[in-house]
């Protein structure tokens, strides 16, 4: 069983940053990648990012302004977000154990999920 941590959300103005932290209960992170979900009111569940090995992926709407990184020897995974819009307004939510046969940009492949943590970027 792996639990995953999310923190670092809160509000911040349009155009400004936050660093959202990712931290696994047992050190995982060699076996699962890490991908980044959001969640918007009234809208479903959208991938943002992933980090897997060396290799990282992002979703169109914020490739250029959020960043993917692990550290701990992979064991906290960080998305720094830059040039905040209000539409990045979203509750935002680690994911790992991706199962075979779902393309990690599905959310509906993941064992393990954290509890999520608020991103609100005002205009």
């Amino acid at each position: 069983q792996v639990q995953l941590v999310e923190s670092g959300g809160g509000l911040v103005q349009a155009g400004g940053s936050l660093r959202l932290s990712c931290a696994a209960s047992r050190r995982t992170f060699s076996a699962y990648p890490i991908s980044w979900f959001r969640q918007a009111p009234g809208k479903e569940r959208e991938f943002v990012a992933r980090i897997s090995g060396g290799s990282t992926y992002y979703a169109d709407s914020v490739k250029g302004r959020f960043t993917i990184s692990s550290a701990d020897a992979g064991n906290t995974v960080y998305l720094q977000m830059r040039s905040l819009k209000p539409e990045d307004t979203a509750v935002y939510y680690c994911a790992a154990g991706l199962n075979g046969g779902h393309y990690f940009y599905n959310y509906g492949g993941y064992k393990y999920w954290g509890q999520g943590t608020q991103v609100t970027v005002s205009s």
